[in-house]
């Protein structure tokens, strides 16, 4: 009788230690524990596993039950007491066995599976394999790419569900799977994403490697061939969309401290050995299908920023032209972005990004923001940075030479003036002139005439040309033609149409007219008061040196 056989070699075992444990003993054990199986005696081999003397057997030997262990739990029905019994064992075996030797059952037996059973063995064994996995510690990298490509060898025989009655269906099981899988591989992401800052250890760039390689093959496969528009309006959750978006956010988790280390590129971690069907079905999830696009380029530069210290980038990293087309592209998100909380986090990672510059990088930055913005908004952030870096380098601890003297009097050049003097649209740079006016008000009570620290009152000559005199011709200007409007629209009844980015926009009617006038009145008002101040301030100075 097979637990006869089984209990017979069992206490055969018993007595020896577990060095002196030979080969016919494993061949011996193998064969009676899978006959005690297959004529359905679970319970007497769990009771044997359970037992605490079989202890060293179980650790030594029990690997080789994985496989009619599996083959049984396949072949029960789910309320079987039988198929409880096994799943028990199974568990046991992870617990106690050696998780080498365990690991190449489990692997083995999903290699072994095919058809409809492709499937059902894998989602059950990911779970005992994701806690052999966790119990090698360090050095497991290794065998967790393993894992993961055997898995994703196997699916890849599973024709990829089309239509949303197949993928409703799931008939093969190949959308429960992928679900499956990146719960499987949740840990092990978790483990690199906590320890890459701090980390030195090759096991941890390798385990890194393996994710990744694992997170390009599922682009390829099933991804590359999935069905992923979104059409499927009654389905609640497409599972191979939320597949893709894990395998991205796994991805991009993952690979920011190596875009830290790559001058912070906008890339993923790929090389040439790498399929370029996964690169392309990659372009095509983010670019096309929208797939993390709020966060995808952002967040990654984003999460490399405050890795990094204030003032640390040198200014050189300038001469490269990522590092120059990285603050352009986010001005264009800035300005030209419809969604307005991708405009919030552009301009707070914009702000993150000058902030990590040495001085003279901030130097660099301001003047090629200021030429190539080409929005008095921006330009009026810029300017505000360019007063706060002022304020620092006045400060004795902090003495730099780019926001002083010769170098700042260069910068002011491009700050101070009206872009087309005196017919300088005034409204639409309002936010432009209200900055280099306060940058001017503070420049004027903040340095003494006697020290000329910033060079302003050398240059003042060239700023009254170049800037307040134009400026109050157009203030002038400007009130003249609004009061005129505002005139013209109290003796008519006419209905203004307004075309915006080519789109006709609702009609305005006289009130809302008149309200659009007054509001700009207002702003040329709101100017006139700080130009007059700062002619004020400019004034009294003069008059005290003189």
């Amino acid at each position: 009788m097979a637990t006869e056989e089984l209990q017979a070699i069992i206490q055969r075992c018993q007595i020896l230690k577990e060095e002196d444990f030979k080969g016919e003993d494993f061949n011996l054990f193998q064969v009676a524990g899978q006959k005690c199986l297959e004529e359905g005696y679970a319970a007497e081999v769990l009771e044997v596993i359970q037992n605490e003397k079989n202890k060293v057997i179980v650790k030594s030997m029990g690997w080789n039950l994985v496989c009619p262990l599996v083959r049984c739990i396949l072949s029960y029905k789910q309320e079987d007491e039988k198929r409880e019994h096994c799943l028990k064992i199974l568990d046991q075996l992870v617990q106690l066995c050696n998780p080498k030797e365990l690991l190449l059952g489990l692997l083995e037996q999903i290699e072994q599976t095919s058809g409809e059973q492709i499937s059902h063995t894998i989602l059950l064994l990911l779970q005992p394999l994701q806690t052999v996995l966790l119990k090698l510690h360090s050095k497991k990298s290794y065998s967790v790419g393993l894992s993961l490509s055997t898995i994703l060898n196997q699916l890849s025989l599973l024709p990829v569900p089309y239509t949303k009655e197949e993928i409703r269906e799931d008939k093969l099981g190949l959308c429960q799977c992928c679900n499956a899988i990146v719960d499987f591989a949740k840990p092990f992401v978790d483990e690199v994403v906590k320890n890459m800052e701090t980390s030195t250890e090759n096991d941890d760039e390798e385990l890194k490697e393996e994710l990744l390689k694992f997170c390009l093959k599922s682009l390829k496969y099933p991804l590359l061939i999935a069905q992923l528009d979104q059409l499927q309006e009654d389905i609640e959750e497409d599972p191979l969309r939320h597949f893709a978006a894990e395998i991205l956010v796994s991805a991009v988790k993952m690979n920011y401290s190596d875009l830290q280390n790559q001058s912070l590129q906008f890339s993923i971690h790929y090389n040439q050995k790498h399929s370029a069907d996964s690169l392309a079905c990659l372009s095509y999830l983010v670019f096309v299908q929208y797939f993390d696009i709020d966060c995808f380029p952002m967040d990654l530069l984003g999460n490399c920023l405050l890795r990094m210290s204030d003032d640390s980038l040198h200014h050189q990293y300038l001469e490269f032209k990522g590092f120059i087309t990285a603050p352009q592209g986010l001005v264009k998100v800035m300005t030209l972005c419809p969604i307005e909380h991708l405009r919030k986090k552009s301009l707070k990672i914009l702000q993150l990004y000058i902030d990590k510059f040495d001085a003279e990088g901030k130097y660099t930055l301001f003047r090629c923001l200021l030429k190539t913005s080409n929005h008095a908004g921006v330009e009026g952030y810029v300017i505000q940075n360019i007063k706060n870096q002022i304020d620092l380098s006045l400060k004795v601890t902090n003495d730099s030479k780019w926001f002083t003297g010769p170098q700042l009097v260069s910068l002011l050049d491009l700050v101070l003036l009206l872009p087309e003097g005196a017919e300088t649209d005034l409204l639409q740079n309002s936010d432009r002139i209200m900055a280099s006016l306060n940058l001017l008000r503070y420049l004027v009570i903040k340095d003494n005439e006697y020290d000329n620290q910033t060079g302003i009152w050398t240059e003042l000559n060239k700023i009254e040309q170049n800037f307040l005199k134009p400026l109050h011709t157009g203030l002038n200007m400007s009130k003249a033609h609004y009061e005129a409007e505002i005139k013209k629209s109290h003796n008519s009844k006419a209905v203004c149409s307004v075309t915006v980015g080519g789109e006709k926009m609702p009609n305005m009617t006289t009130e809302m007219q008149l309200q659009v006038l007054h509001s700009a009145l207002f702003t040329f008002d709101l100017i006139e008061s700080v130009l007059a101040r700062v002619e004020e301030l400019i004034e009294v100075k003069i008059k005290t040196i003189t």
